[in-house]
Order: structure tokens, then C-alpha cells, then sequence
């Protein structure tokens, strides 16, 4: 680390900044990626009392800290020559590094999503529309289709009324489900 030496102070305490931070954000990538660090190394500086569902979204974490500090600092490294004002500087690194943890929650969320139980099950049609795709008989004597948009997804179902017939393209709103087989609708 003798090159940094003849730096001005503030450039050679980003660069203190960045390269164990970087060392360390490196390490932790990769131990990720091998699948060690979730349950097996504590990584995350937790407090009593929190829920481990909610650990991602933690603001205080080392891993916050470090993406906190990988922005900061090289942030202040790339812009050292750019911008004269070191204090405008340093607002800038620190707006960068709130950047990367807000990056940070934001791709978190992203996975999180992917992790959602999006099964279909009939009891989520409850109370929604559909359009009659074959007409219902009248008073449960047989059985039509109907279909309907569940999570942006379209299903063709079974449906029956216990009222009057209801012809093909009419609107009808979901009563509730019978036998978890077929749905009991009434005309809107």
C-alpha cells in the first residue's frame, strides 16, 4: 500500500475504504454462490426480537454495511478528479452508497417475488367476475364454463348457478366453490 502514500488524504481514505471492503464483498459473493452463508456463517448483525423472514430487509446488516461502503468509497475514488468541492464530494459518495444498499433491497424483493406460492386453487375466485364461456343450466341441473382472470392468468372452470339459466357471454360473480370441483356463480 505504499502507493498511497503520496495521495491526499481523503483519496487515500476511499482507497482504505474500498479495497478490503471490495475483498470483503468478493469473498462474500463467492461464498454465496458455493451455497455457504445462509444458515452456516453469521453474516448479518441481528438484534433480539427480529423475525428471521424479515433478516433481508434489516437496515443495519454487515451486508448493508459492506454494499453501503462499496458505493462510498469507489464512488469517491472515481469521482476524485471531477468534482473540486470535497464536500460536495463526499455527499456524492454518500448518496452513491445509499444508492447500492437501496439496489441492494430492491433486487432482494425482486427474488423474493420469485419465491411466491402462485398456485391456483379454486377458493381464489371467490368473490371475482368471469365472463360464461358455455351457458349454465338453471338451478344446478348441469354444469357450463366460465372464464376468469386469476392473477393475471385465465382459467376455464365449471360452473353452476342456483338461480335462472345463464346464457354464454353473460357476467357472473363467483358465489363460492362446491366440493373444490365447481364453482357456484350468479349473473351480475
Amino acid at each position: 500500500m505504499n502507493f498511497l502514500e503520496n495521495y491526499d488524504p481523503l483519496l487515500r481514505a476511499f482507497w482504505y475504504i474500498a479495497l478490503p471492503v471490495s475483498l470483503f464483498f468478493i469473498l462474500q459473493t463467492v461464498m454465496t454462490f458455493m451455497g455457504v452463508g445462509g444458515d452456516d456463517i453469521e453474516t448479518e448483525l441481528e438484534t433480539e426480537g427480529h423475525d428471521s423472514t424479515d433478516a433481508p430487509f434489516e437496515l443495519f446488516t454487515l451486508r448493508n454495511l459492506i454494499n453501503f461502503l462499496l458505493g462510498f468509497s469507489w464512488s469517491g475514488i472515481s469521482f476524485y478528479n471531477s468534482i473540486a468541492n470535497k464536500t460536495i464530494l463526499i455527499i456524492v459518495a454518500f448518496l452513491v452508497g445509499v444508492a447500492f444498499v437501496a439496489l441492494f433491497f430492491f433486487t432482494i424483493k425482486q427474488m423474493m417475488r420469485l419465491n411466491e406460492n402462485n398456485s391456483f386453487t379454486l377458493d381464489k375466485t371467490i368473490n371475482q367476475t368471469g365472463t360464461v364461456y358455455l351457458s349454465i343450466p338453471e338451478k344446478k341441473s348441469g354444469k357450463g364454463k366460465i372464464q376468469i382472470s386469476i392473477n393475471g392468468s385465465f382459467h376455464e372452470l365449471d360452473a353452476i348457478t342456483e338461480n335462472d339459466r345463464i346464457e354464454t357471454g353473460a357476467m357472473v360473480k363467483v358465489i363460492k366453490a362446491e366440493n373444490n370441483a365447481v364453482l357456484i356463480v350468479e349473473k351480475i
